[in-house]
């Protein structure tokens, strides 16, 4: 299955208007935003936890990234409140689930393959102090990538010309990038060579942006 792979394209979806697909595994549905791939596959994925369901146990043999939306996710390593991101790289292993039920925004297959960096972080718990309206965290930075999550007063803006493509999700608010305004749960992807200019809405805005991670897009190596 191919779905926005050529990524050399300017992708954005809103992606509260997609319809919930089933999972393998009841109970845990999904809205699919890129993918290479059938069921292993390069996937960026809004994830759908009911209360009381689970994955069976596996191995993230690419490696897992994820933020919590909503509810909280739960494995055998312990609980992830909304607001939490975590990088399972490739070999690691667990058994996902949600007593409360959750939500989450998942890549697959995006990591370097020796990567062995595992960790979680309450986003905003590494916030710096703002600078001109915008306050920031480094999340996550290597040879590939940089992982941020950004807090926006209202009316600020948020630039970024980072080579390697870049990739946003509104996590709360509402901003205009150009002409699109994008709210709660919209997700934008720009290629490489395309800069952000973004400026948050009244109410201001809260993203996770990732840059530099689009060259090295390629499907999995099974």
């Amino acid at each position: 299955m191919e779905l926005h792979s050529d990524f050399g394209a300017r992708v954005v979806i809103h992606t509260d208007q997609l319809a919930w697909q089933p999972s393998p595994m009841k109970g845990v549905d999904r809205r699919m935003l890129d993918r290479i791939g059938a069921e292993v596959a390069r996937a960026t994925t809004i994830v759908r936890y009911a209360p009381g369901s689970s994955f069976s146990a596996h191995t993230h043999t690419g490696g897992e990234e994820f933020i919590v939306l909503d509810g909280v996710f739960q494995d055998e390593h312990g609980d992830y409140p909304a607001g939490t991101y975590v990088r399972n790289p490739p070999t690691s292993a667990h058994t996902p689930g949600s007593a409360p039920g959750c939500t989450i925004f998942v890549k697959l297959w995006q990591f370097d393959l020796n990567d062995r960096t595992q960790f979680r972080k309450t986003m905003a718990d590494e916030l710096s102090a703002p600078v001109d309206g915008v306050a920031t965290a480094l999340l996550h930075k290597d040879d590939r990538e940089v992982v941020t999550y950004c807090q926006l007063a209202p009316g600020a803006v948020l630039t970024s010309d980072a080579a390697g493509g870049i990739e946003l999700l509104m996590i709360d608010g509402a901003a205009t990038v150009d002409d699109l305004i994008l709210e709660k749960n919209a997700w934008l992807r720009l290629p490489d060579g395309d800069a952000l200019v973004l400026t948050a809405g009244q109410n201001g805005a809260k993203i996770w942006v990732k840059s530099g991670h689009l060259r090295h897009a390629k499907a999995p190596a099974v």
